[in-house]
């Protein structure tokens, strides 16, 4: 929310100088965010208008305006045109002739109709059409004129209000694997309620299969205290962490599991059981984690690595950071991606290596060394997301301002960057390990159910990608 501040001439016609027939208008166009805003401050949720799905089937087969939406632009034009400001609002009448939905452009028009000089009372008729020129609210104010003239420019600050709706964005995400066959996943150790309810909320959206590896009576346990149903959902019993860790990752390597996910074990146990040579998971490919990030202040997805494996990366390790980066991008449908290559300054700097490390990648990526992507760096963080940064800076790039994958020197920049993203923006955030035989959902123990279950999501798609690499 920003302040926003305009000069406004605000004018008003006293009693006596309001003439029968005088009259003032106002235009507005019906937005999605409108609706919503009208809900969020009145309390009004009926479904007729809040619900898509539900209008889909009701009287008007789309989303509607409040009916007072109308009624209260009436009352716009009455503070701030005609009669303006100082007047008061005795009495109003509405009918509502047909409905206002999203994209309608609305014309308010009140005009005198009577005067009372013992009161000081105007009656107006009201009158709101549509671009159409049909007629979708009429009715009368009743008003007590102001007696003082105003006529003054006003320096008007109000605030700039922005839709942060995180649930219509989960919503959003689950979509991308509507219709998806669920993928079978091996969850290690989900003995808490979040690491349990994600892959149940999973497996009730149809993302996944999961399989629950880990003490059953204590698995059960959790699910009775919470009210978590595991109707349906398979459990392979082991007995503490460790040997749930060492079983999840049997179960992907003998085929039963096409993915693996972390649950309430430290994430040194199940990556220990994915890297080890004889049983893990590992290929040719440096294993890497990417954060999936929805930012609301942001127009198009974030993709953060490495923020969780890769603590100091080499040079060489962050081809592979990359590579696994562009290829996810690909599968959930960014067709070529902009990396920024951060660091704490936008120039090479031979005492700061993470300059010159942007600097050799670049050139990797125009020899084919890296594929897929376009790439650009150093820039620091404002000039990968901020096109206003970038130009301020006299820096041209194709990826300045537009970055889609955002390469962090280090474990530590790196996750600080993706909580506060997560935290203080409100981002919704899925977080996927890469570079492995399958993709793993790999989660901060303090993460939601939401987020666990937004991670499974990415999970299938690459999974599904992996299935139909197969088949070619």
């Amino acid at each position: 929310m920003h302040d926003n501040a305009e000069q406004r001439h605000l004018v008003n016609k006293t009693y006596d100088e309001i003439r029968i027939g005088d009259s003032a208008t106002l235009k507005r166009t019906l937005k999605p965010e409108d609706v919503k805003l009208f809900a969020v401050l009145t309390g009004d949720i009926n479904p007729a208008v809040v619900d898509p799905q539900y209008s889909q089937s009701g009287m008007f087969r789309e989303v509607i305006a409040h009916g007072m939406w109308s009624g209260s632009l009436i009352s716009t034009v009455l503070g701030t045109q005609f009669p303006g400001p100082g007047t008061i609002l005795v009495d109003q009448t509405l009918h509502f002739a047909r409905p206002v939905t999203l994209g309608d452009t609305i014309t308010i028009t009140v005009t005198a109709k009577q005067k009372f000089d013992h009161n000081r009372h105007v009656i107006l008729d009201c009158v709101c059409t549509n671009q159409e020129g049909l007629q979708v609210v009429r009715g009368t104010a009743e008003v007590l004129a102001p007696t003082e003239k105003v006529s003054r420019v006003q320096e008007v600050h109000m605030p700039e209000v922005s839709i942060v709706d995180k649930h219509e964005r989960y919503t959003h995400l689950l979509q991308r694997v509507h219709g998806l066959e669920p993928i079978p996943t091996a969850v290690a150790h989900p003995c808490d309620r979040e690491s349990l309810k994600g892959p149940v909320q999973a497996f009730q959206a149809g993302i996944i299969e999961p399989i629950l590896v880990g003490p059953e009576n204590k698995i059960r346990a959790v699910a009775e205290e919470n009210g978590i149903d595991l109707y349906g959902i398979r459990i392979v019993h082991a007995a503490h962490s460790h040997d749930a860790a060492a079983m999840a990752v049997s179960l992907v390597r003998t085929g039963d599991a096409e993915a693996l996910m972390k649950g309430s074990l430290h994430t040194d146990e199940l990556m220990g059981e994915v890297v080890a040579r004889a049983n893990g998971l590992r290929t040719g490919r440096r294993i890497s984690h990417v954060f999936v990030m929805d930012v609301p202040t942001y127009p198009r997805p974030l993709l953060i690595t490495d923020a969780a494996i890769n603590i100091a990366p080499t040079l060489e390790d962050k081809v592979d950071i990359i590579q696994n980066a562009i290829e996810l991008a690909h599968i959930i449908g960014i067709a070529e991606p902009k990396v920024a290559i951060l660091s704490a300054v936008e120039t090479v700097n031979p005492k700061i290596q993470s300059t010159l490390d942007a600097a050799a990648l670049c050139k990797m990526a125009d020899r084919g060394q890296i594929k897929g992507g376009i790439l650009d760096g150093p820039l620091a963080f404002d000039n990968a997301v901020s096109i206003v940064a970038a130009k301020t800076k006299g820096i041209k790039s194709a990826v300045a301002g537009h970055a889609e994958i955002l390469v962090v020197p280090d474990l530590e920049s790196g996750n600080m960057v993706a909580k506060q993203l997560e935290y203080l923006a409100n981002a919704l955030t899925a977080g996927i390990v890469l570079g492995t035989k399958v993709p793993i959902v790999l989660t901060s123990r303090a993460d939601s159910a939401e987020t666990r279950t937004a991670s499974c999501v990415i999970a299938a798609l690459i999974a599904h990608a992996n299935r139909n690499k197969g088949n070619d």
